[in-house]
């Protein structure tokens, strides 16, 4: 797959992936597209340890691994940074 489209398909995962966890009132577009291609690698390592096929190029099945690796990556962080951190009050 091109840049182009890790970009696109990180930018779509990362944002549908901030929407499910809460994070996107913090999150620009450029940290969106970061944490769907960080989720992608994360997501197609999942599958792979379980015999499946990863990120197989710009379709819904890769578009879905990313979003599991985005959702993933974004409950980890929300673990380690606590709530305090982003609290506006």
């Amino acid at each position: 797959m091109s840049i182009i489209g890790w970009i696109i398909l990180g930018g779509l995962a990362g944002w549908a992936a901030s929407m499910i966890t809460g994070n996107d009132a913090r999150m620009g577009v450029g940290l969106n597209i970061i944490v769907g291609i960080i989720g992608g690698f994360l997501g197609g390592w999942i599958v792979n340890l379980f015999g499946g096929i990863g990120i197989s190029g710009f379709n819904i099945w890769s578009f879905v691994v990313a979003l599991v690796g985005a959702i993933i990556l974004l409950l980890i962080v929300n673990a380690f940074a606590g709530k305090k951190r982003y609290s506006h009050t």
